[in-house]
C-alpha cells in the first residue's frame, strides 16, 4: 500500500494533511495517536471509503478511490464499534457476512467451520452475538472481518472496549493472520499495542510526524530520556520543568520521566534540582514509545495546525 501527498478536507478544517505512507506486505502496521488526530479519516480513505481531497492512493495495485470497487473483494475492514447483529447467534453472524460477500454455500460453510474453530466459537455457535463479553465480540467481529480471506486488512482502535488480557489474545490473533499472508493496519491510542507492531506512523493533528520500527523510533531518542528519582518529586517537576531544553517532565510514581529537546540539556537538568535543594538521582532512561510521542507532538506548535 502506497500513499502520496494524502490529503481530506472539511471545509476549513484539514483533517489530513499531505500524509505520505508505505505498507510492506504481511506486516502489522500501526496508526498511533490521540482521538482527533486523522487515523480514521486516513484509514476510510486507503480503503476507498472517502475521497481525498489531494493525493494518490495504491492499495494492492489498484488506484483508489477509482478502483475501489475492485479493491472491496480484497479487503476486510473491522471498525471500533461492534457491528455485527446482536439478535443473530455467532454462527447466523457469519453465515450472513458470507452471504454479503458472496461466497458459495459448500465454499461458506467450510469456512465458518474453520474461523469457528480458529476463534474458539465451538461451544457458543448458537449464543446470541449480544450475549457475548466484550473479548468475544471483538473476535466475532475479527472473524466476520475475514470471513472472505482478505489480503489487506483495516483495524480501526479494534480493542477499545476489551479487557487486557482479551486485548492480547486479539493480537495473538493478528498476528496468525500477518504470519499466513495478510497484510494488516490498525489504528491505536495504546502504547502498548503500538510496541507491537512491525512498523508504526505518528499522527498528529493529519500530520504524520514519525514513521519506522518501534526501535528505530525509541533509538533516535537515545541520551533524551532521564529517570529523575527524588524524595520530594512535585517539587523536582517545578524545578525541572522551566529549564532550557526540557520538553516535558511527567510523574511516575515516585519517579520523573523527564525528555530532553537534545542531550546537552543533562547538565541543565543537574544544576536546575542542585539549586533547589533537591537531593535527586538522575540517570539516563532507555526511550519508550511513549517518549517518542511526546518529542514528535511537541514538536510543532498547535498554530501550524490551524488553516
Amino acid at each position: 500500500m502506497r500513499a502520496r501527498g494524502l490529503t481530506r478536507r472539511f471545509g476549513d478544517l484539514v483533517a489530513v494533511d499531505h500524509v505520505d505512507l508505505d505498507v510492506p506486505r504481511r506486516h502489522v502496521y500501526g496508526f498511533l495517536g490521540p482521538n482527533g488526530s486523522g487515523k480514521s479519516t486516513t484509514i476510510r480513505m486507503l480503503c476507498g471509503l472517502l475521497t481525498p481531497s489531494e493525493g494518490q492512493i495504491e492499495v494492492l495495485g489498484l488506484r483508489v478511490p477509482e478502483q475501489a470497487e475492485a479493491l472491496r473483494g480484497r479487503i476486510g475492514y473491522m471498525t471500533q464499534k461492534f457491528s455485527l447483529f446482536e439478535d443473530l447467534t455467532v454462527r447466523e453472524n457469519l453465515e450472513f457476512l458470507a452471504a454479503v460477500q458472496g461466497l458459495p454455500r459448500a465454499r461458506a460453510a467450510r469456512r465458518i467451520d474453520e474461523l469457528v474453530a480458529q476463534y474458539h466459537f465451538g461451544n457458543r455457535q448458537k449464543q446470541l452475538a449480544g450475549t457475548l463479553s466484550g473479548g468475544q465480540k471483538q473476535r466475532l467481529a475479527l472473524a466476520g472481518a475475514v470471513i472472505q480471506e482478505p489480503e489487506l486488512l483495516f483495524l480501526d482502535e479494534p480493542t477499545s472496549a476489551v479487557d487486557p488480557e482479551s486485548r492480547r489474545d486479539f493480537w495473538e490473533k493478528l498476528f496468525e493472520l500477518a504470519d499466513a499472508g495478510t497484510t494488516l493496519l490498525v489504528s491505536t491510542h495504546y502504547m502498548d499495542e503500538a510496541e507491537r507492531c512491525h512498523r508504526l506512523a505518528i499522527l498528529d493533528r493529519g500530520v504524520l510526524v514519525a514513521d519506522g520500527s518501534p526501535a528505530e523510533l525509541t533509538g533516535a531518542l537515545a541520551g533524551r530520556t532521564l529517570a529523575v528519582a527524588a524524595h520530594d518529586p512535585r517539587r523536582a517537576k517545578r524545578a525541572l520543568e522551566p529549564v532550557p531544553g526540557v520538553a516535558s517532565v511527567a510523574q511516575v510514581g515516585n519517579t520523573l520521566r523527564v525528555l530532553l529537546e537534545d542531550g546537552e540539556a543533562v547538565d541543565g537538568a543537574r544544576q536546575a534540582l542542585r539549586g533547589a535543594g533537591l537531593d535527586a538521582r538522575v540517570e539516563l532512561a532507555t526511550p519508550s514509545l511513549e517518549d517518542v510521542f511526546v518529542a514528535a507532538t511537541r514538536s510543532r506548535p498547535l498554530e501550524e495546525a490551524r488553516p
